[in-house]
């Protein structure tokens, strides 16, 4: 379903401006609508605003008939947001009329939905947002980003730490370039990584029979790593390949892209949702839409989740690294550092906020990208292009995270309950609030 990427970057400049408030259709009472109907309202908005964006759907496994009227006869983007606010205000009529905490549950996070395409559709049409703006209105969420002077303290704490010459992103891209799989090793090394992150998954979570998934190698991407979620439990995952991919990358992307990130939650959504539930709003995933904040939030907590720190050390020294070629006597070198500069990790979003509201050129955003997340020009190229194609889906990844982590690990429960928190999010309607103390 979702993108996985290498470290997140920035892009068009913006300007300020509050979100449009979706607003019903007319002052004239209308009949209250079922949510069953709104759902296939929505649905039809999804797939036409689809014809409008290239990468809106990000995965429709509904009737084949629903997606070929969409694009035989889409509305234009304006009715497309006249609709959505229709169907807004229908969602708020109906909710004061459901009983059942799963219903109302199910219409506030279709109402969710809803504000989040009124919102990107305002973009296509060139309406500029700010970074926080854009974020609440397509994640219903705004990040807690530190400044990035926060960051100059870690910078300065690793120059003691991490020896050699020269700049300190020059010197730890050359210490990281020396883990990197060899392209001739990367299926079998793959293949043994997400064998792992399902054997662990499934020790928790049952799979549905018949799930599987096809991984293919690919280049040209601003994206390291894509899972293009087909339904009836099947998912296509794509790795790019045009920077060299280090060790630990294997397991990042194997729990991301797999188990038990989108992959698994794909096949929740669509076995307790879709099919269970007869939800069939799930059918369909746009790409942005609150949704991606636990899609891409559980799949990098996911990481953690099925290899707590010592495990994963153990299992890369011993499994993966002579699978790829690696001397394992220097894994524990390689985990410390990624420890080390894990620290560094939020600056990517408030590099990101400063470049997409305009406070920062592209330049800036470049140098300020290899200063605080320790990357080569080749690397922070790759992760501004990342934002200047994505925007704000940036967040969605660290600060996803940062409250999928918080949820399931409250009050500091066992191993099995964590399991447990993840899949309760993983298979019901999980907005970012519901996420929150």
């Amino acid at each position: 379903m979702k993108i996985y990427h290498i470290i997140l970057p920035l892009a068009l400049l913006t300007t300020g401006c509050s979100i449009s408030a979706p607003v019903a259709p007319s002052n004239i009472a209308q009949p209250t609508r079922s949510v069953a109907n709104i759902s296939d309202a929505y649905i039809r908005l999804t797939l036409e605003a689809g014809t409008h964006e290239a990468e809106y759907v990000d995965a429709y496994y509904g009737p084949p008939a629903l997606q070929t009227a969409a694009k035989a006869n889409p509305r234009s983007l304006v009715e497309l947001v006249a609709e959505a606010r229709a169907l807004t205000g229908a969602i708020d009529a109906v909710l004061p009329t459901l009983r059942s905490e799963p219903e109302r549950r199910r219409a506030r996070a279709l109402r969710g939905m809803l504000v989040a395409a009124d919102t990107r559709l305002q973009m296509l049409q060139g309406k500029k947002f700010s970074f926080n703006d854009e974020a609440k209105g397509q994640f219903a969420t705004v990040p807690d980003l530190k400044p990035l002077a926060h960051y100059d303290a870690v910078l300065a704490n690793l120059e003691t730490l991490i020896p050699g010459n020269g700049a300190l992103a020059a010197r730890v891209d050359a210490f990281n370039e020396s883990y990197t799989i060899p392209k001739e090793r990367l299926q079998r090394v793959f293949d043994a990584a997400i064998a792992e992150c399902k054997r662990r998954t499934a020790q928790f979570i049952n799979l549905p029979a018949g799930e599987t998934f096809v991984m293919e190698f690919v280049t040209g991407k601003p994206w390291s790593g894509y899972n293009y979620y087909k339904g009836n439990y099947k998912s296509l995952i794509q790795i790019n390949t045009d920077l060299p991919i280090r060790i630990s990358r294997a397991v990042d992307l194997g729990c991301h892209e797999g188990y038990p990130g989108h992959h698994v939650l794909n096949l929740m959504v669509e076995e307790r949702l879709a099919r269970k539930n007869g939800w069939r709003e799930y059918e369909v995933n746009p790409l942005y839409s609150p949704t991606s904040v636990l899609s891409e939030g559980s799949a990098n907590y996911g990481i953690d989740l099925a290899f707590p720190a010592a495990e994963r050390l153990a299992f890369e020294r011993d499994v993966l690294y002579p699978l790829a070629g690696l001397d394992p006597k220097t894994a524990e070198a390689y985990w410390k550092m990624q420890q080390m500069t894990e620290t560094l990790s939020g600056a990517r979003l408030t590099i990101a906020k400063m470049y997409l509201d305009g406070e920062v050129t592209r330049p800036q955003a470049l140098e300020l990208t290899q200063k605080y997340l320790l990357l080569s020009p080749a690397r922070a190229e790759q992760s501004v292009k990342f934002t200047d194609h994505y925007r704000s889906y940036v967040i969605n990844y660290g600060w996803g995270k940062d409250l999928v982590r918080d949820y399931i690990e409250r009050g500091n429960p066992d191993s099995a309950e964590r399991w447990r928190r993840m899949e309760k999010i993983l298979s019901e309607p999980t907005q970012p609030s519901d996420l929150l103390r």
